[in-house]
This record gives C-alpha cells, structure tokens and sequence, in this order.
C-alpha cells in the first residue's frame, strides 16, 4: 500500500513528466483517463522500494546453487527472511522479497536524515554518521530511535527538533553519542544506527560475500545480457562507474577477451579496478576518460592500448549514458530543475556520436538509462537511426520490460524491438505478498525505471 507521498518535485519537472506521460500520441491510443493514471501511479511507486531485492552472482568464480545456499544460511542467522529464489531467465540473478510495509510504530526519540539517507534505509541500509542531520537533544548509545527521512531538505544540521515534512522509514538503536556526531565541522563516519526494525524489511549486505554477491538493480542485469558479449572480443562500456556492467560483461565473457571502461572521475575509475582485481577479472582494463574524446581524430591512427582509439575498434559497446536518474527508486524528493532535467540529451547525442564511430561494422551498440522521459530514450532512438543510416534496431534477449513507449514518431514495430522496464503498470497501492507462482512476473515488472535500445551497425 501506498506509505509514502507521491515523488516530490517543482512543479516545472512535475509539468514536464506530465506531458512525457499525456502526450497527444498517448492520450490518442491509451485515452486520457488511462494516460493521467500511469502518470500519477508513477510518482506514487517511484517513492516506494522495488519489491525485490536484485543480486548478482559471480558465476565465473561460484556456482549459482552453492551461492544461493551460503546465502540463505547467513539471512537464517541474522533475520527472519523468506528464502532466496533463482530467476528463471536471468541464470545468475538471486532475488529476494522485500516484506513491507511492516506495522512498525514511531517511538519519542526522532533522528532526521536525509532523502538520500533515508533511501538507502528502504533498501536495507542502516545509517551511517554522514547521513544524519538532526537528533533530539539528549540522545546517546544504546537508545531506542526512530528514523525519518527529510523530504525536502529542510532540516538544519545539528537541529534538535524538526517540525518540517519528514516521512518515517523505521526504529533502529544509536551507535554513538549526539556529541559525536556534530560537534565537529567534518562529518564523521561509521555505523550510527542499527536499524532493527525498518517499515521495509530488506537486509544489509554489507561485507556479504563481497567477491561473490553484487547488489545490481533488475534491469542493469540484462543490460548486459542484451549486449551479448562473447569470448575473445573486445568490448567497450563508455560510462562504466560504479561497475557492476563492467565485471558483469567480463563475467559473461568468461574473462576472455578485452574489457574497457572508461570514467572520467579517476577515484571511480580506481574502484572498478579494485572490483575487477577482487573478481579476478583481468581482462578488464580501466582509463581515466571523458568518452566524448575517446574517439581518435587522426585517420591513421593505428590500434592502442587506451583511449583514444581508432575508428572501429570495438564489437560490442554498451553507452549506459549519464541521466536525469528518474526512475530510480525509492526516491521520495527529486531536486533537480528542469534546466538540469533537459541537460542530459544533448550530453547523450555526443556520447552516442562517439559510439557508433568507436563501434565495427556488424558490432552491436547497446544504449540504456535510469530516467523516464521520452527525450532521454525513445526520442534518442529516432534521433539516431534519421542521423546514422548504418544503424538498425535489433531484438532484444531476453526481454522482460515492457515495449517502448509512444510519444517519439516510433512505429510499432520499432518500439517492440525497444526494452523499457515500467514500474507504475503494475503498481496498485496494496500491500505486497509473495507468490511464487507470480516471482517472475513481479521481479520483472517492479523495478526501477529503465530504458534500454539495442543498435547494430551495417
């Protein structure tokens, strides 16, 4: 059921979506009634938890059974979890319930935090010292507290009382004094609050099975399976921070070939690394890159190491190309401007310019983001095959989303080779219960928001 507020956003991003989600094509095949409803399901299960958690095993280095069953002894251990299923179609994904909302009520003594923060907690966190903006005055180690999220990012740091919009997300007990959490300039860290009885029950995996468990949204896993990158090839992820695409081709590709990931900020670079050398997984090379510039100007240029590179010189490139991050969930306060919003597709055009050029004739490019709005995905597709006439469409496997969506001049066809996963098609505002019979159709369809157009090259 619906706990929480719907997405909080401005009104101008609020209007923008609005019309994404009623445009003419829309209302004209849905019906306006059927259009306003998805739109406001939307804003409703976007500040809500997926009903799964999703986790990727290293099957390179684990067997997916033996995984499963190391997995299931230690949830046994620290909690009251219902077991761990396999999916039927993703043969390395582990998917396990998310139970809430639980009947879990506020105790006296609140802790702000903020929407990040508070995020984070409804996908199984507990809060650490940086996350936490306001306590009551008194509060020491050991006390019993309850956790709320701000909203809008109201709170004062350091308050001792909030009166503002604030959303409770569970109980948990204080780690530490009040004293050590503000009475310094620098935010501390470490664990600040255990939580021990969060209103969504979803358990940390922090430190679990690090080099055998990745914790991956649904739809990031098949990206990679809708690339289809083989052994011996060399493969390309333009934007590969924090990863998990990352050692997730290189897995699938059975650690043969070459892997490169480009990311502009070197201290992410630097963890891909770290995560491909625990994986071992050393076909995986990594370069500090702005991938607009990965591309070589010099016709001549022949074959190196890192970027840039020559002209065709990949067969598989995946583009999970920076976005307006709207379908992540849950997220119960958006802050962005719409300035910020329509920044993105011109960023993306750029980045896709690159691709196709890096990309070998009969090569496969595969483009995907985290965000809703047409503008981001099912407009950059139209864009794409009217710019570069050596690109088609291709099916997609598997395909577990939804179609594309109307509103792009897309024709049907185009928009079922298309691949976009839809949380609010499903959402109803009741209150979850497992079924078995229902996992893979439940585990498909509540997700975060996703987007995903696979691309060869003639």
């Amino acid at each position: 059921m619906a706990v929480f507020p719907q997405l909080s956003m401005s009104p101008e991003v609020r209007e923008h979506l609005h019309t994404v989600y009623t445009n003419d094509e829309a209302v004209c095949e849905l019906g306006a009634g059927v259009a306003e409803q998805q739109f406001e399901a939307l804003l409703w299960c976007l500040s809500h938890p997926p009903l799964y958690t999703c986790l990727r095993v290293s099957t390179h280095l684990h067997p997916l059974r033996d995984v499963q069953h190391r997995l299931q002894q230690h949830l046994e251990q620290i909690c009251r979890c219902p077991a761990v299923h396999t999916h039927p179609e993703l043969p390395d994904v582990l998917l396990l319930p998310v139970c809430g909302p639980r009947p879990v009520e506020p105790v006296a003594s609140a802790v702000i935090v903020g929407s990040q923060c508070g995020s984070a907690v409804l996908r199984g966190a507990h809060v650490f010292t940086p996350g936490i903006i306001s306590t009551h005055k008194f509060m020491k180690a050991g006390d019993v507290v309850s956790v709320f999220s701000d909203v809008e990012g109201k709170c004062t740091r350091g308050a001792t009382e909030f009166n503002g919009k604030k959303v409770f997300v569970g109980n948990g007990v204080s780690e530490v004094n009040r004293s050590e959490l503000f009475s310094s300039d620098k935010p501390g860290r470490g664990l600040a609050i255990r939580m021990t009885e969060p209103l969504y029950q979803s358990p940390s995996f922090d430190g679990v099975l690090t080099d055998e468990l990745f914790l991956q949204n649904l739809p990031s896993v098949v990206v990679g399976y809708v690339l289809g990158p083989r052994p011996g090839e060399r493969v390309l992820d333009m934007c590969a921070a924090p990863g998990g695409k990352t050692t997730h081709i290189a897995s699938l590709m059975g650690n043969q070939g070459v892997v490169v990931a480009l990311e502009k900020v070197r201290s992410k670079m630097e963890k891909i690394l770290r995560n491909a050398q625990m994986l071992k997984l050393d076909c995986i090379k990594a370069y500090c890159c702005n991938s607009i510039h990965a591309v070589s100007s010099d016709p001549a240029q022949e074959y190196t190491e890192g970027p840039p590179f020559p002209e065709e010189s990949f067969d598989r490139i995946l583009l999970d190309a920076p976005c307006s991050g709207l379908g992540q969930r849950p997220n119960m306060s958006y802050s962005w401007s719409l300035k910020e919003v329509c920044s993105y597709q011109p960023l993306q055009r750029k980045l896709f310019t690159t691709a196709v050029r890096l990309l070998k004739s009969g090569g496969v490019l595969v483009y995907s983001t985290c965000t809703v709005t047409l503008a981001e995905n099912e407009e950059q597709v139209s864009w794409a095959l009217k710019t570069f006439p050596c690109l088609t469409l291709q099916p997609q496997v598997p395909h577990v989303g939804s179609e594309g969506m109307l509103g792009a001049g897309l024709s049907c066809e185009q928009r079922r080779l298309l691949q976009r996963f839809r949380p609010e098609l499903g959402w109803t505002g009741e209150r979850f219960t497992f079924s078995l019979e229902k996992l893979p159709q439940d585990a498909n369809q509540d997700t975060i928001g996703f987007f995903i157009a696979k691309f060869s090259k003639r």
